[in-house]
């Protein structure tokens, strides 16, 4: 147990020492992550980890999809949500089709088992590749589109694992029984996942205390996956379709506490649990590396690079065409919805990491079959997985930026986010008017004192007259915005003092020193939020 928890220090160190190298290096963290450890791995004397599959499967994914759902926009999610479902769903079985026949043909896998493969290796992770294409300052659409394909494609894929190992179990599978499962299982998962948002958002409402709403909110992605799991689904579905729906309901019925003290508990725990489950990949190598002596290494490295091929080409294959056929044959559409830039497209197709359900789901093939043998091929699906998993993470992760920067598509995302800030801008100024508009009305309506009204008034008009005019986005123009938060920053910081000191002699109490430092923990706190001035261009 001592050592247990040895090595679980040593992870979190790294786990904080890589993000703070990712940050100075504007390197995707994920990426550090698993070289890091895949490097531990391999350190004498270090103890293998084994990464159980359902751990991965049942405790750490819930939360990051759920945590994905609600970032999500419905409103982005439902406008792109033809597109989206191509990729999730059309895309995916497309690829897992395309591995089982060049692995059928090409290095004699069986078709179940190379549709297995297929299976695993087919949905691009909905975590790593957000998280480097964020910092490239990409167009929202494009975020969009990639958010809302790697939440929903684990589902497709998971429901086709299942088929697929069925199929080898039993050897028997039925196309038309196998699409009305399909069907019957996204439909029922969707209605559930909406009822588990319903119950939850209505037990957080009526609980109104930020620690027992924050303990609902950890609870409700577990059921909302766990009981379609258990019931032979994907779990998935469901969980997606109640982040959505507390994304979309959330912000009327959820109090300001909770929300600002969920925000960083939830912050955290995504925090932790994606650094930990990169390290943990990588971790598996050495594992894989031993189980690997049972194959030829010209076999194992064949395959891969074979599998590699085939998944990058079949999403340029499919991406393109589901892109623009549908605005081809479709007039209204295309008026609706113009054609995209190739580059926008071109970098949808480019992005195809995979992640943790990969690794899930390869670890979760059962060692043995029915009747007592060995699960065929299992040891070489592992290994495929992992190198499909390494070589597009690391890969993806260090090509994206210069691709990114040849097709000029940050542009794109630089205008659109100027843009962006200043319909926040005058959607704020409008909110304060109407508050101000509401504030006249209520005089009327209620007996308020001359000083209530002035006292209100002045906060309002206070807040107003904080907002700049505009977003100057000449880079040329000297930021006075940026030069005003770090003043203020500043000055913060000298109040803290000054009040450390009155607490040190003895003029104020613990209390009131608390007090204090809460209201200066939210000016601090706002000043993040109001670096929307601040546009890196």
């Amino acid at each position: 147990m001592e050592a247990k928890f040895l090595i679980f220090l040593i992870l979190l160190a790294v786990l904080a020492g890589a993000a703070l190298l990712a940050r100075r290096t504007n390197t995707a963290p994920a990426i550090l992550l698993m070289l890091a450890g895949t490097a531990l791995a391999f350190v004498p004397g270090m103890p293998a980890v084994e990464l159980p599959p359902d751990l991965v499967l049942l405790l750490v994914l819930p939360p990051l999809i759920y945590s994905a759902g609600v970032a999500m926009s419905w409103r982005e999610f439902r406008f792109n949500l033809r597109l989206i479902g191509l990729l999730a769903v059309g895309c995916v079985i497309f690829t897992a089709f395309m591995v089982a026949a060049a692995t059928h043909y090409l290095i004699g896998l069986p078709w179940s088992v190379g549709f297995l493969l297929g299976a695993i290796v087919a949905p691009p992770d909905v975590v790593a590749p957000l998280a480097i294409a964020r910092k490239l300052g990409l167009p929202r659409r494009i975020l969009v589109v990639l958010e809302g394909e790697g939440l929903a494609n684990d589902a497709t894929a998971l429901i086709l694992y299942k088929f697929a190992v069925a199929a080898i179990t039993t050897g028997l599978f039925s196309l038309p029984q196998a699409a009305g499962t399909f069907s019957a299982i996204v439909a029922s998962e969707v209605v559930f996942g909406l009822a588990v948002g319903w119950l939850s958002l209505r037990a957080r409402h009526h609980a109104r205390d930020p620690q027992i709403e924050i303990t609902l909110s950890l609870i409700t992605p577990y059921i909302a996956f766990w009981i379609p799991h258990h019931f032979g689904g994907s779990g998935v579905i469901a969980t997606v379709a109640c982040g959505l729906y507390m994304s979309w309901n959330g912000p009327l019925l959820i109090s300001a506490a909770t929300r600002l003290q969920g925000i960083f508990f939830w912050d955290l725990v995504i925090y932790l649990i994606e650094g930990m489950l990169f390290l943990l990949t990588g971790f598996q190598m050495r594992s894989l590396v031993e189980k690997s002596k049972m194959f030829p290494l010209d076999e194992i490295l064949m395959a891969t690079a074979l599998v590699l091929t085939i998944i990058v080409v079949a999403r340029f294959a499919w991406v393109y065409p589901a892109t623009y056929g549908p605005r081809f044959f479709n007039k209204r559409l295309r008026e609706r919805d113009p054609y995209p830039p190739w580059q926008n497209v071109f970098v949808i197709a480019f992005t195809g990491v995979r992640g943790a359900v990969s690794l899930a789901a390869a670890l979760a093939l059962p060692l043995t079959l029915p009747g007592g043998e060995g699960f065929p091929y299992r040891d070489l699906i592992l290994f495929v997985a992992f190198g499909v998993i390494f070589v597009t993470l690391v890969g993806t992760g260090l090509t994206l930026p210069p691709v990114v920067r040849w097709l000029g598509v940050a542009k794109n995302g630089r205008s659109e986010h100027v843009a962006e800030h200043e319909a926040e801008l005058a959607a704020r100024r409008e909110a304060l008017a109407a508050a101000l508009a509401s504030l006249d009305a209520m005089t009327d309506d209620r007996e308020l004192s001359e000083e209530v009204i002035k006292l209100l008034r002045a906060r309002h008009e206070t807040r107003t007259n904080q907002l700049p005019a505009a977003l100057d986005p000449d880079p040329d123009t000297p930021d006075v915005t940026a030069v005003g938060i770090d003043l203020t920053r500043e000055l913060i910081g000298i109040e803290r003092k000054f009040i450390h000191a009155l607490l040190r002699d003895g003029k104020i109490t613990d209390e009131t020193r608390r007090h204090i430092e809460r209201d200066l923990d939210l000016e601090e706190a706002s000043l993040e939020n109001r670096e929307y001035q601040v546009i890196p261009l």
